[in-house]
């Protein structure tokens, strides 16, 4: 396995001043934004894909640090019942696809999206609840007319481009969990995979040493971030996992994230490698940092020191003892 960062950390820092902070650090690989929520502070593709030299600039940038980009990352709502902010995000993951496909990057990371409660809707919609019936309604309605259609398309667009999709499992969003996932893979095809990060699992009540067994049997693990979460034992009974108050309000929520170790300890970190390494995931883990309690460079750092302990790196070797 390899080490990396989603990049959109240091988007106040020049890309190559952020490539060199990141191989300081001893990490070989880097997450790019590309547009949608993360931004595109170090890559423009719609400047890449129109000059070859800048392409080539952009990944030699890299590639002269000893990195490699384990993903380009445009997560957005394509499904969004506004016409014109869906396909401003369309555009944005085709795009997205087309400049994997360019610099030789594996895969695009996004979410699914959430469509409204029918055609004339302005807002998500995201059901979350069997009964009353109307959201039973409202879900089939989604997925048979919004979600399979458009990623069925997408499949296909990626299949073309030598491209995995990593779809984030994450609340808000119509594929939020390891069966939202499956169901959406199995509709539309082998291209649709997990960015799988456990810091979402977690605060919905889902084991992701479990989620990885589920979906690394189904091969569907296309990428995977590392961030952590915390549950308030307190706060959780007053509001639910379904908190909707503010991430700021840190001492009233009932969940938050945190760098990897302060939500969960260090064996709970190994688990979660090796269960990545026994399901055949030896890709790269990509630090996220979204921890209101320390500055990036801090949350980062720990991270870093915190998985360097835990990560497997080397290939598999005989079983000399068997």
């Amino acid at each position: 396995m390899k080490l990396g960062v989603f990049a959109v950390l240091f988007a106040q820092k020049p890309f190559e001043e952020a490539l060199d902070y990141i191989a300081s650090k001893g990490l070989e690989a880097v997450e790019i934004g590309t547009g949608g929520y993360p931004g595109d502070a170090h890559c423009k593709p719609d400047e890449l894909l129109a000059d070859a030299g800048k392409l080539k600039a952009f990944k030699q940038a890299v590639e002269s640090r000893g990195l490699i980009i384990s993903a380009l990352s445009c997560h957005a709502n394509p499904l969004h019942p506004q016409k014109a902010l869906a396909q401003a995000d369309d555009a944005t993951i085709r795009k997205t696809i087309e400049l994997a496909n360019r610099l030789e990057v594996p895969v695009v990371n996004t979410f699914s999206g959430c469509p409204g409660d029918h055609e004339d809707a302005k807002y998500p919609n995201w059901p979350v609840a069997p009964w009353p019936n109307d959201y039973q309604e409202i879900l089939k309605w989604q997925w048979e007319q919004k979600v399979i259609p458009y990623w069925s398309d997408i499949n296909n667009v990626a299949t073309e481009a030598g491209v995995k999709i990593g779809l984030e499992l994450h609340g808000g969003f119509s594929v939020h969990s390891p069966a939202t996932l499956l169901r959406l893979r199995e509709a539309t095809g082998k291209a649709i995979g997990a960015n799988l990060d456990p810091s979402h699992m977690w605060w919905q009540g889902i084991d992701p040493v479990q989620a990885i067994r589920i979906l690394g049997r189904a091969d569907a693990i296309h990428h995977f971030h590392a961030k952590d979460t915390t549950i308030d034992p307190v706060n959780v009974n007053m509001h639910g996992v379904t908190d909707m108050q503010s991430y700021t309000q840190m001492l009233d929520r009932a969940w938050q994230f945190r760098s990897v170790g302060f939500g969960h300890d260090l064996k709970t970190w190994a688990d979660i490698i090796s269960e990545l390494r026994l399901v055949g995931y030896d890709y790269v883990v990509s630090i996220e940092h979204e921890d209101g309690l320390m500055s990036v460079e801090e949350g980062f750092s720990k991270a870093v020191q915190n998985l360097q302990q835990v990560l497997i790196r080397e290939p598999l070797g005989e079983m000399w003892w068997v």
